[in-house]
């Protein structure tokens, strides 16, 4: 059983963790509000861009670019990117990622596993380092990014997986992530980043939003211009998702961790107080039974 003096230090070593998570979620409240305003700010021009080039393909039946045709072939080599963060107390949410990324090999690309055709590259520490010491094939790991992140990074990093691409060095790239919806939700997602994909709403919502323009200088000419750009605004509302995911799933941690110690805290006040009032009823037994011995004798 635990002595006063042990409940007391417990009492006090919880009470320095509580002090320590508290901060750690005020800093991530102060740094979600400027990467939830930054996503914000980032996903019309990424949809906006998507969808006008959805409909410009939809009209262009004769246009071809290899960033957006399918290739059939025997062994299909495939790059899966997986997004997670360089550092913990976060909940779930690296977790998620990696078990998601996991599952998705094993259902969907085992084959290519075993036959060798399966790479990964890793943005984060955390999620680099699960697969690097589990026998996958790690090309590329990108650490400590999201401390500074800018949009430099991924123009760089697009243009050397669509280099690749083009160069016939894989055949697919999927990314693994959590999309940010609010401080207590993330949304994992798995998408295709090459070959583009561009699904097209129905045509009703579509003559909604487009009109028959004339184009100058003319619809490939322009798609060739945007499809750069959408692989760049798309893989960098990605980035930005997963930061501002990360920051809200730390700061909801660090919130239940602060109630968690609060709750901690008073049971052990509790068993504290219970035992120094059995301890000091004791003494007085003690006291007053020595009184009494003393007057019989």
């Amino acid at each position: 059983m635990a002595t006063l003096r042990d409940l007391k230090l417990r009492i006090v070593g919880i009470k320095n963790t509580q002090q320590i998570t508290k901060a750690m979620k005020m800093v991530a409240a102060a740094r979600l509000r400027r990467a939830q305003e930054n996503v914000i700010s980032a996903r019309p021009y990424s949809k906006r861009i998507a969808d006008m080039l959805g409909h410009l393909l939809s009209v262009e039946n004769n246009y071809s670019n290899p960033l957006i045709e399918k290739r059939v072939v025997e062994n299909e080599k495939v790059v899966i990117v997986i997004v997670t963060s360089d550092r913990g107390l976060c909940g779930a949410f690296n977790m998620n990622v990696i078990r998601s990324a996991e599952e998705l090999i094993r259902d969907k690309y085992q084959s290519n596993y075993q036959n060798g055709n399966l790479s990964l590259y890793c943005i984060g520490k955390k999620g680099n380092d699960y697969f690097s010491k589990r026998n996958y094939n790690v090309v590329q790991s990108h650490i400590g990014i999201f401390s500074d992140l800018k949009f430099d990074f991924a123009v760089g990093f697009m243009a050397e997986l669509k280099q690749k691409y083009l160069n016939n060095e894989f055949d697919k790239v999927v990314v693994v992530y959590n999309e940010f919806k609010s401080v207590i939700q993330q949304k994992l997602m798995i998408e295709q980043l090459l070959p583009l994909n561009f699904t097209e709403s129905d045509e009703e919502e579509e003559s909604q939003k487009f009109t028959d323009y004339i184009y100058e200088p003319n619809r490939e000419a322009i798609i060739d211009t945007l499809l750069p750009k959408h692989v760049n605004a798309h893989m960098w509302k990605i980035l930005l998702d997963s930061y501002a995911a990360e920051l809200g799933a730390r700061m909801t941690a660090m919130d239940m961790a602060t109630e968690n110690a609060k709750e901690l805290i008073n049971s052990l006040q509790l068993t504290y107080n219970r035992e120094r009032q059995a301890a000091i009823t004791t003494e007085l037994l003690e006291i007053v039974s020595g009184a009494d011995a003393l007057k019989e004798s």
